[in-house]
């Protein structure tokens, strides 16, 4: 696959990014704040994570492989949840989920797709820069791209990128955060009516 300029087409169809979302000062106060929120090691049917997470609004636990409310998105996150969501081109209030991730020096995040029951990713790169790598399976290999992460940056998956590819990120040499929103898909929105 061809990889087209940055901001001229996207690299993907459905991804979007944008430098400087946040300032630097505000960047500061987002890192102190996600340490600050009681992160725990990410588990994923019964192996632990490098990486520490924390879950507003809904989470989905690995594992059980449910998916259910837990406390709602902070206030402090709030702003920030409304501009990622006006970036985005949704209403604030779709954007029902918030993840909170810290890397430290060898914590990565392996090939993979957000879970079914959400929709639209939104997320905030804060610390180190990284490369957000993409993948799609084709008879013969896979098709592949990479996007950078700047720090204070943000992305948007919709569409093909966020069904049709898979990303990861390479584990890190220094610390990053990252605040990822999210809101529900179809079959999310059955689940809860269950």
């Amino acid at each position: 696959m061809q990889q087209s300029q940055l901001f001229d087409l996207p690299i993907v169809p459905g991804l979007e990014l944008r430098h400087d979302f946040v300032t630097a000062g505000e960047e500061r106060e987002l890192t102190a704040r996600i340490d600050a929120a009681g992160l725990e090691p990410f588990r994923f049917q019964g192996w632990v994570g490098k990486r520490l997470t924390a879950s507003f609004g809904w989470r989905y636990d690995f594992d059980h492989a449910r998916f259910g409310p837990t406390v709602p998105i902070p206030d402090w996150l709030l702003p920030l949840r409304d501009r990622a969501a006006d970036f985005a081109r949704l209403a604030p209030g779709m954007l029902v989920q918030a993840l909170l991730t810290r890397y430290d020096p060898g914590a990565g995040i392996g090939w993979h797709r957000d879970r079914p029951v959400f929709e639209h990713v939104v997320g905030i790169s804060l610390g180190a820069p990284a490369v957000m790598r993409f993948r799609r399976r084709r008879a013969d290999g896979f098709d592949r791209a990479t996007a950078p992460l700047d720090p204070r940056s943000v992305y948007h998956l919709r569409g093909e990128v966020r069904h049709d590819w898979e990303h990861s990120i390479a584990e890190m040499e220094i610390p990053r955060w990252s605040i990822t929103f999210r809101s529900l898909s179809d079959k999310g929105l059955r689940a809860l009516e269950r």
